[in-house]
């Protein structure tokens, strides 16, 4: 299957004292670095989703789609903007501070979408009642567009909303740490140490 790569890194990081999160250094160099060398073998094309720092992102040699919607309204219009751009039959995402992200993620989002025949696959983790969505690492048909941008249009942000609205399928993942997202500076911190 031919996809592309995105990789979300269009908010405001108001967690971590509202600095660009995926520049911030991360074991010596930026968080997105981490993110593209885990990704990019797995997919086709890669980008960045950006809506600051734009000239900072080129500088990584990757092509840097800001988000078409005003005001840093989530993820789902950085998802809006990869669909838009994307011209493969498939878009996949992962967060720009997520430096650990598993390196058969898109292999296994594939498997399971095709597998279902869904509209598109998702990660989780855990068992039980301590199970966690994380709707970020997604892949998505490109078909699925239309129905984003109604969905964004009514005010809609709300990911795992929208991914009710469609033939949506959890992908269980076993490592829980290959999907932690560094969203403090106290995080990072603490992660530092290899």
């Amino acid at each position: 299957m031919s996809i592309t790569g995105l990789i979300l890194a269009g908010g405001r990081g108001t967690r971590m004292g509202s600095v660009d999160k995926g520049l911030q250094v991360f074991r010596g160099e930026p968080m997105v670095a981490h993110v593209m060398r885990r990704f990019a073998p797995q997919v086709g094309i890669l980008a960045i989703n950006a809506n600051q720092n734009l000239d900072v992102y080129q500088g990584f040699g990757l092509p840097v789609w800001p988000d078409r919607m005003d005001e840093f309204p989530g993820p789902l219009a950085g998802l809006q903007t990869g669909l838009m751009h994307c011209d493969t039959e498939y878009l996949v995402t992962a967060p720009c501070d997520s430096p650990f992200l598993p390196m058969d993620l898109v292999a296994r989002l594939r498997d399971a979408l095709q597998a279902e025949s869904a509209d598109l696959s998702f990660a989780e983790t855990g068992e039980g009642e301590s199970r966690q969505s994380h709707p970020v690492f997604c892949l998505l048909k490109t078909s699925v567009l239309p129905s984003l941008s109604a969905y964004l249009q009514t005010g809609g942000r709300k990911m795992g909303t929208w991914f009710g609205s469609l033939r949506a399928v959890k992908v269980h993942f076993d490592d829980e740490e290959a999907f932690q997202n560094i969203n403090t500076l106290e995080e990072l911190h603490k992660l530092e140490a290899p």
